[in-house]
């Protein structure tokens, strides 16, 4: 046993006797193998222009075609891809030559692949990664989107796909670089978590048009992303790098099958010989890149989409051009020529020892031509991203239920449930052509089967554990299409039980609404406690958007409260003898309000006039309406590009006004108020104020689009306020930090604005916000959104799109959207929350609203009453866990572990109550888990913290460091810093 086993195995055996955890989750722990790694790159001249060329692939995990069409290479007349062949004949052309590189980025097709193989192969393949020659890169189950997706989600992907590869590859099969070169703009949380994941780079692709055009001039394509404002640097800062060409070769240097660029002729005898001349056009290409870049080692991506798939095209003629030029330094040449990675051209930058520009800020918008804006998809397929975010929020509640049922929750009385298949379709939906909207409607129908098949196997996974924490084996009932009031059990039953199981860690109060035929209900709690509940009518849109899918006239309308990190129990009885339902009154509103809040309408026009936060006692106007975007169809004097899934182009910068006024309907009652409004036949909204909310929700239903004018829509809603925002708003980078955005500015260059709309649009995850020194105004959607702030005082937020010509970004197919429900045209349904609070305490409200948006309490049903001995109300936890913290990840790892992360869910200096450091004793946590032993890891989960090094980068500029995180009072007692997330491995009983 050498020396690094032998402490090793005396670091288990201290641990284990302090009750720690090391069972050696993460890989082949013990197995070092030099080779791989920085320590695999051939060497380079110090002397000499170094031109890195980077074999790879480009796959999507769908796009064109489903991720099962693209692996077999089935559907060819869609696009010719298999990747099943790609990475069969890559192996064997990297064994005939060990100079030879390759790398690898997405885990789901190489998964795939891998189960595939005899254990001969694998043998063969661990030896390639062993020996650096075959090296994944990002590593991650997709590459993700950057716009679209929640930092859970993204880290859950990421984290599934390095799993595999620790531990089917040990530490050679740990990625050191990210590679994102086609999401179509970059958030400043994905680099974020790159750097807490133990990236030591990141490189990109895609980048606005007019930045490019600085950074080349400015020579700072490469440059240090401080990625947050929270975070103590080094912790968030990543080295980025803009690639010269895209993804793709160099022009003419192409030589895949799917390629027409000529192979290199090198028999002298023959008259088409070339090499001359490639050599001659490849030195002019090298030279001309390093003048835009700092050092002498420039990179060049020599692959593209779904590429090698005869592999040998590329490799005999790559072996040649690095024979012929490298021939030329015997005759003086000063450039050399090598088969590279991207984490040994990274080595090279780092041993430069430069010191780099510094970027705080992020790469939204994004535009590859003046009117080109890639701003559409930020709420392209609407539908689509609501269903992921629901998928996302349902797979935590899968995962924490398989961890707190015990065993008995994948094996129990409703048979065998599993949360593997809804991790792998999340995983798969994070992809930047999933999610995204951005794919073909047959793929995008395929994204949304595979997630609908996902939730079946937790829905037993689900009705296992609850079976078993609660004592009751009573079939269990889902009602997936509560937000179209559809329900059959609680439409015909005259009683029945609703367990409420919230995934949060703090208690929640949460509005529930049932489709039901009878006229008065009685309902009570775990504890036998009446509840109040109103019957009010099924709203006219609500009957005409479920069709043929439910029939309940009623709805009843209560409120129930979760507690944290477990589940509450409420019984419905159905009355013979009650109170007739609230009526739905046809008059002009004038207002609704709790003891939180009050909204006020204008009675001539019913839209709202004005909000008032009762416990500040402050008031702002507001109006809301709804507009829509005339699409360009590219027919005019500026531009040719008209919008599609990708980009949004108006034909002007004023929408048009859907209508002035709304016909209205009012229900008040002591439980609910909502106003009806009624705006066109394909535009409708209930305003709603439950008991004991302080938020006001705005229920949204656009659709179908009417197009029959030949018209392609872009349908937004507006809110007009009286807030002083001096073109300033808020959004946040995917669910976590908040940036500042302006008006036509952009931190980094001076911009030249040429589209005043979708030049200004940003991606809102999870919520935005504006405000002035008295009031915020925060809105909290329930999936990601395109939004802006046109006006002073205004934030728009971009709802349904539906486009009648392609965008020519390679889909082929306008975002047209229709279903066998609604062939005339898609229906989307969703909600706005509305905080308005003081600046200094506006982050206590929102943060909180949004995680309860995104992980929302799940709803199942029991037909009749419950057993007697059966148990209606749980906790998973000890406590409830202070504000600040939430918890990200609770999930099984193996028999005897689960992996934890906690997040600190305020940024620095953004809440007077909130932003401290806060510590939890893991030990006294959980109610129903005996903490045995606890380690902890980085992000990522594939490497123990304590172990975790990174490349240092120095910045040109260096900002006054943060407050340093204290030291943790013991191994079990952690301290979460502002915007921390920290990831444990426990050990437990």
């Amino acid at each position: 046993m050498d020396v690094d086993s032998l402490l090793r195995s005396a670091a288990a055996l201290l641990l284990l006797v302090l009750g720690g955890v090391w069972s050696f989750p993460l890989g082949q722990e013990g197995e070092r193998t030099p080779a791989c790694g920085y320590e695999s790159c051939h060497v380079t001249q110090p002397d000499m222009l170094n031109v890195h060329l980077v074999p790879h692939t480009h796959d999507d995990v769908g796009w064109l075609k489903t991720v099962d069409q693209y692996y077999y290479g089935d559907r060819n007349d869609i696009q010719h891809a298999g990747v099943q062949y790609i990475l069969d004949s890559v192996v064997d052309q990297l064994l005939k030559n060990p100079d030879r590189r390759f790398i690898y980025v997405e885990t789901a097709f190489f998964y795939r692949w891998w189960k595939q193989q005899s254990s001969g192969m694998q043998q063969t393949v661990k030896r390639l990664v062993d020996e650096g020659r075959l090296e994944f890169v990002n590593g991650g189950w997709c590459m993700s989107d950057e716009a679209t997706t929640h930092y859970s989600a993204v880290i859950d992907q990421m984290t599934m796909g390095l799993r595999f590869l620790n531990d089917t590859f040990g530490p050679c099969g740990r990625p050191r670089v990210a590679w994102h070169i086609d999401p179509f703009g970059h958030a400043r949380e994905h680099a974020s978590m790159f750097a807490q994941m133990g990236y030591d780079g990141f490189f990109l692709g895609r980048l606005d048009y007019q930045d490019r055009k600085r950074r080349r001039t400015a020579r700072e394509q490469e440059l240090l992303w401080r990625a947050s404002e929270s975070l103590t640097p080094p912790m968030a800062d990543l080295f980025t790098g803009i690639l010269p060409n895209g993804y793709n070769p160099p022009d003419g240097f192409c030589w895949d099958q799917s390629c027409d660029d000529p192979p290199i002729r090198d028999d002298p005898e023959l008259e088409d010989y070339n090499v001359d001349d490639v050599v001659r056009r490849f030195l002019a290409i090298a030279h001309k890149q390093a003048q835009v870049y700092k050092t002498n080692h420039i990179i060049m991506t020599m692959g593209s989409d779904f590429q090698y798939e005869n592999a040998n095209l590329w490799y005999k003629n790559l072996d040649k051009l690095i024979r012929y030029v490298n021939a030329q330094q015997a005759r003086g040449g000063r450039v050399n020529a090598l088969y590279s990675t991207p984490s040994c051209y990274l080595q090279e930058l780092h041993r430069a020892n430069l010191s780099w520009a510094l970027k705080t800020d992020d790469f939204f918008p994004y535009a590859d031509a003046a009117h080109d804006y890639w701003t559409g998809y930020f709420t392209s397929r609407p539908a689509l991203k609501r269903y992921e975010r629901i998928s996302n929020g349902r797979l935590q509640t899968c995962n924490q239920l398989e961890v707190l049922g015990g065993p008995i929750s994948r094996n129990g009385p409703f048979g065998k449930g599993d949360s593997e298949t809804m991790k792998k379709a999340v995983a798969v939906a994070q992809h930047h052509d999933a999610v995204s909207g951005t794919e073909k409607q047959h793929v995008a129908d395929d994204y949304a089967r595979r997630l609908a098949s996902g939730w079946q196997r937790c829905q037993v996974l689900v009705s296992n554990s609850l079976a078993a924490l609660s004592g009751s084996t009573a079939k269990r009932i889902y009602c997936d299409n509560l937000n179209i009031s559809v329900c059959p059990l609680t439409e015909s039953s005259k009683k029945f039980s609703v367990n409420v199981y919230n995934p949060l860690v703090r208690a929640v109060i949460w509005p529930v609404r049932l489709p039901v035929n009878g006229t008065s209900y009685e309902v009570s709690d775990a504890e036998g406690r009446s509840v109040d509940c109103q019957v009010v009518p099924v709203s006219a849109e609500t009957q005409v958007v479920r069709r043929s899918r439910g029939s309940a006239p009623n709805e009843l309308v209560f409120q129930v409260r979760a507690p944290p990190l477990g589940f509450n129990t409420y019984s419905v009885s159905l009355l013979r003898d009650g109170p007739p339902p609230a009526p739905a009154q046809r008059r002009a509103p004038t207002a609704i309000q709790n003891q939180f809040l009050r909204a006020t309408f204008d009675p001539a026009t019913g839209l709202l006039s004005g909000l008032s936060n009762l416990e500040t006692k402050r008031t702002i106007k507001l109006t809301q309406n709804f507009f829509w975007y005339n699409a360009s169809d590219g027919n005019n004097t500026r531009s040719n590009q008209p919008s599609g899934a990708y980009i949004f182009r108006p034909n002007s910068s004023t929408p048009f006004l859907i209508s002035p006024a709304a016909k209205t309907e009012v229900i008040q009652t002591p439980v609910l108020q909502e106003v009806r409004q009624w705006f066109a036949p394909w535009v409708s909204q209930v305003v709603r104020l439950h008991a004991d909310s302080r938020a006001l929700e705005l229920e949204w239903t656009v659709g179908p689009l009417p197009i029959r004018d030949n018209l392609g829509k872009e349908v937004i809603t507006r809110l007009d306020t009286s807030i002083k925002t001096a073109e300033y708003f808020y959004t946040d980078s995917n669910g976590r930090e908040m940036l500042q955005r302006k008006k036509d500015f952009r931190p980094t260059w001076k911009l030249r604005q040429s589209e005043p709309i979708a030049g200004n649009y940003h991606p809102i995850n999870s919520r935005a916000f504006i405000k002035d020194d008295e009031d915020q105004l925060t809105v909290v959607t329930d999936r990601s959104q395109g939004g802006a702030s046109i006006h002073n005082g205004s934030l728009e937020i971009m709802l349904h799109r539906r486009l009648l010509y392609d965008d020519v970004r390679g889909v082929a197919e306008p975002l047209n959207e229709t279903s066998s429900v609604f062939p005339e045209g898609l229906v989307v349904r969703g909600r706005l929350l509305l905080s308005l609070q003081r600046p200094d305490g506006a982050a206590d409200a929102h943060r909180p609203l949004a995680q309860q948006e995104v992980l929302q309490p799940t709803l199942s049903f029991t037909d009749g009453e419950p057993h007697p001995n059966t148990r209606l109300q749980f906790s998973a936890l000890q406590a409830a866990l202070p504000p600040a913290v939430h918890l990200l990840t609770l999930t099984r790892w193996d028999e005897d572990s689960v992996l934890l992360r906690l997040e600190h869910q305020f940024q620095r200096r953004e809440s007077k109550l909130n932003s401290g450091p806060v510590t939890v004793n893991l030990q006294k946590l959980f109610s129903t888990l005996e903490v045995l032993g606890v380690s902890e890891l980085n992000l990522s989960a594939n490497q123990w913290k304590d172990e975790m090094t990174r490349l240092d980068w120095t910045p040109q500029m260096e900002e006054k460091p943060l407050l340093k995180r204290p030291g943790d009072p013991s191994a079990l007692e952690v301290t979460l810093m502002p915007m921390e997330i920290r990831t444990f491995l426990l050990r437990v009983r």
